[in-house]
Parts: C-alpha cells; sequence; structure tokens
C-alpha cells in the first residue's frame, strides 16, 4: 500500500528579514516546506511567519497571556478532524538564534525542530501532560531524525 503525500500549500512572512538576515537566508522555502511536509500527517495550508522579539512578545501576550517572546506560536484553525490542517507558526528569530546557542545546536537544526514542533502543533498534537509530551516528542525526535538531524532532546529520556 502507498501512502500518499500531502499536498502543502505554504505561505512564509519574513518582516524580520531585515534584522537577521542570515536566518532569511538560511531558511528557503523548500527547506521549511520540506521540515513541514515530513511532520504533515494530511492535507495543509499553513503560513510561516518569521518576528522579531517584539511582535513574538505582542502575540504571546495577547493570544496566550504572556509578556515574553517565545520559540514559536501555532495557532491551528481546523475545527474538527476531517479538516484539512490549517494554521499559522509563528518563529521569534532572537529567541531561537538565543536557544540554538545556549543548548549548542546549529541554527538550522533548531529551526527544524521547531517548525516540526509547530507542524504537529497545527495537527493537535500537545504536551500539557506526561503522556502527550511523550507521543509528541518521540514524533519529532523520529521526523528530525529522518530529515538528518539529532534528537532535539539529547540524553534526555522521551
Amino acid at each position: 500500500m502507498q501512502t500518499r503525500t500531502p499536498h502543502l500549500k505554504l505561505t512564509l512572512q519574513f518582516p524580520a528579514a531585515k534584522a537577521f538576515p542570515a536566518h532569511k537566508a538560511l531558511l528557503s522555502r523548500a527547506r521549511v516546506a520540506d521540515w513541514i511536509k515530513a511532520a504533515l500527517f494530511a492535507d495543509g495550508e499553513l503560513t510561516v511567519r518569521f518576528v522579531d522579539a517584539e511582535e513574538g512578545r505582542t502575540l504571546n501576550r495577547t493570544y496566550r497571556g504572556k509578556d515574553y517572546s517565545t520559540n514559536v506560536l501555532t495557532f491551528a484553525y481546523a475545527e474538527s478532524e476531517d479538516d484539512p490542517v490549517a494554521g499559522d507558526l509563528v518563529l521569534c528569530c532572537p529567541v531561537i538564534e538565543h536557544e540554538a546557542a545556549e543548548q549548542s545546536k546549529p541554527l538550522e537544526a533548531h529551526y527544524a525542530h521547531m517548525i516540526v514542533h509547530g507542524t504537529l502543533h497545527a495537527q493537535g498534537y500537545d504536551h500539557e501532560t506526561d503522556d502527550e509530551a511523550h507521543e509528541m516528542e518521540a514524533l519529532e525526535t523520529d521526523i528530525l531524525g529522518r530529515l538528518g538531524y539529532a534528537d532535539p532532546y539529547g540524553d534526555r529520556p522521551h
């Protein structure tokens, strides 16, 4: 039985391009699409927006009530499991850059992880309970491994 590759309609937005030109150069449309498709289990329409700390903080405060910039925010719009995957992923460039350096990971690998993570959220995966976190982290590790990246959680058990 052959499985069909999900169809992806992708929009990239990079308002932080002037502040993070090296990030924009690293995040080609094809590369981002490959990362998303590896984590996409159904047809989807996603917008990926790369933002600075100010926009990231504003969005996190407005929609989550948390007054700080975070690495990735996912806004999922599908109303039922039968709907195509639809959502916005918002990645905060300075936070991802800081985390990659802090974790001694290549910037590309951390972006791949955060985009896979956000794509899973857009499909209803979460990590609020230990069981959910275990399932989501195992999926991320498997997907990233197939993409050629190291386990994003290192030696930590999943």
